[in-house]
């Protein structure tokens, strides 16, 4: 049995694979590093596009699809029956939460302004003083999976109060559900992003998710671009009522003549909030966990279901 894996570290990281199993770097898809017959795991790489998809269709014996990504939406109705998908839901967690928290600190202190201050040599004291504080905010955070719960660890030390969202309530945890939001949203300084992209979360947040939010708050997009309606937040934002801190867009790459570029209350970073140095050996962690549960017929963890 053969397993294929994107990174060279990978090799190394993942250790020695288990009996009768080898393991190959597939680092270009036009250079196969032995005939795919036999291939029964593949780890595509980061942020696959529609071509790594397509690529499953060279994979005559495949049987997993392991994700080094916590979201599976590119993946969604392209991976044939009897393939098990597998997400990397955990390996995300810590550098995402600190994302959100440095852009919530980010955005509340006005650090994008005096960034481009800085580029020109001002002492902007004026322009952005005073700044507005965490301390104290309510924060909505909208997706309570892990990573969600990573966030409020991160954010409890800053005396802030905490609603959670998921898809399902679940009021023993003091988990409210996605219907509550109408109601939720008045009462948010700070509204999270972290959901996964589905068919019931894309354009979430439209006009009126937006119009719910109180004057002042802080949309924080760490999730898929398309979970918010990019003309929506373009008018909210140009209006000056909200403030906006996003790591991902709609479209993505943002084109360089798009007008949320020119926007000064927003906070825009290129889809970089997992990317850290140590994700490789969290990712191969995983991989061989998993590869290792495969290999002795044991469930495998992780496992991406309709809807996830």
């Amino acid at each position: 049995m053969k397993a294929w894996i994107p990174h060279p570290e990978g090799l190394r990281l993942l250790g020695e694979p288990p009996p009768g199993v080898t393991v190959e770097l597939l680092a270009d898809p036009d250079r196969l590093p032995s005939s795919p017959d036999g291939v029964r795991f593949w780890v595509p790489p980061f942020l696959s596009g529609p071509d790594a998809g397509a690529f499953l269709a060279r994979l005559p014996d495949v049987e997993v699809v392991q994700l080094l990504s916590a979201g599976a939406d590119a993946w969604a109705g392209r991976v044939p029956d009897g393939v098990t998908l597998c997400d990397a839901r955990g390996v995300h967690d810590s550098p995402t939460a600190e994302w959100v928290v440095a852009a919530i600190l980010s955005s509340l202190r006005g650090f994008a302004p005096l960034a481009r201050a800085q580029a020109r040599r001002e002492w902007a004291y004026d322009e952005v003083a005073p700044t507005d504080e965490l301390a104290g905010k309510r924060v909505l955070i909208v997706g309570a999976g892990s990573i969600g719960a990573a966030v409020r660890d991160r954010l409890a030390p800053f005396e802030v109060s905490f609603t959670l969202v998921a898809r399902t309530p679940r009021p023993d945890q003091g988990v409210h559900g996605v219907d509550e939001l109408p109601a939720l949203l008045p009462e948010a300084d700070v509204v999270v992003l972290l959901v996964p992209l589905t068919d019931q979360t894309r354009g979430l947040v439209d006009e009126r998710f937006l119009a719910a939010m109180p004057d002042g708050a802080l949309l924080v997009n760490a999730a898929r671009g398309p979970v918010v309606s990019t003309p929506a937040l373009l008018a909210e934002l140009a209006s000056g009522r909200l403030r906006a801190a996003v790591d991902v867009t709609d479209p993505e790459p943002l084109p360089a003549d798009h007008p949320l570029w020119e926007l000064p209350n927003l906070l825009l970073t290129p889809h970089i909030g997992g990317s850290v140095r140590g994700l490789l050996p969290r990712a191969y962690r995983l991989v061989g966990e998993q590869l290792r549960r495969y290999a002795a017929g044991e469930e495998l963890t992780n496992r991406v279901v309709d809807g996830y």
